[in-house]
């Protein structure tokens, strides 16, 4: 693996655990350019963790635009992440638009605007979410097609509902208006009536996608698992979420290391044996 690639896949090991460990199941030609994808999503992702005003992260963000748009070559090669990124588009074809769609869709990011409606959050995730899912499975020379949708916003959902005390302290709220969770009451640290049921229709939204995940699977090529991967992650974080005593304010929704091993060890086998 290059020095780009290697770099990469030290960034993803340290700021996107869950898909480490799944890549480490794909075949080894494979992982560099996976690596390289994961940690533009997370350099991407990250951008409103690094920045005090949303213009230093547009900033950070246009440079990327300008990366996908064929500038700023030198500066592109002398960072790992951009140079793996670039090796990775040219060995498997994967779309510029699409990684610049995923960019300009973080751009809400910035901003305390809340999600308006189910329809506005599950449209975000399938530019980003959605997005790095169907092109790790490129990478792995399959399609993802509806598995690498449904997997996408599984994920995604439970990565936001993840991150919902985080985001609440900065006055950030993914959580759709339309659930009747209003700004108000989700931005005080406190959690209300509205504010739980809210969080319960997303978590039940994302056990839909997930069981339309699984139904998919015998139409999928088995090169896309490791690819589609780390959705089997989802259920032990939605178990941490349904105890009767979880407060999204304070508890945790973690799973050791070592389970999700476990998991995604037992899910490798179960996918591939699945699928075509």
């Amino acid at each position: 693996m290059d020095s780009a690639f290697q770099h990469c896949e030290d960034l993803v090991r340290m700021a996107d655990k869950d898909r480490y460990l799944a890549t480490l199941f794909a075949p080894a030609d494979k992982r560099g350019s996976l690596f390289a994808l994961y940690a533009f999503n997370a350099e991407v992702a990250g951008v409103r963790d690094r920045i005090r005003e949303p213009m230093a992260g547009e900033i950070r963000l246009q440079w990327w635009r300008d990366v996908l748009n064929g500038e700023r070559r030198g500066e592109a090669q002398a960072n790992p992440v951009a140079a793996g990124l670039l090796q990775a588009m040219a060995q498997h074809a994967l779309s510029a638009q699409r990684l610049y769609d995923l960019v300009e869709a973080h751009s809400f990011d910035l901003y305390d605007d809340p999600m308006p409606t189910m329809e506005a959050l599950e449209g975000y995730l399938r530019l980003t979410s959605v997005a790095v899912f169907d092109m790790a499975a490129q990478i792995c020379g399959a399609a993802g097609d509806q598995a690498a949708q449904r997997a996408g916003l599984a994920y995604g959902i439970t990565a936001l509902l993840r991150s919902f005390a985080l985001h609440a302290s900065r006055r950030q709220l993914f959580v759709p208006g339309e659930l009747g969770a209003t700004p108000e009451q989700a931005l005080v640290g406190q959690s209300s009536p509205e504010l739980i049921d809210a969080l319960r229709t997303l978590r039940a939204r994302t056990r839909e996608h997930l069981d339309a995940f699984e139904q998919s699977l015998p139409r999928i090529a088995r090169t896309a698992m490791p690819a589609l991967l780390s959705v089997a992650l989802v259920p032990g974080y939605l178990a941490v979420m349904n105890r009767p005593n979880y407060d999204p304010f304070r508890t945790p929704v973690e799973v050791p290391q070592w389970r999700r091993q476990w998991v995604l060890w037992r899910a490798a086998r179960r996918y591939s044996q699945a699928m075509e």
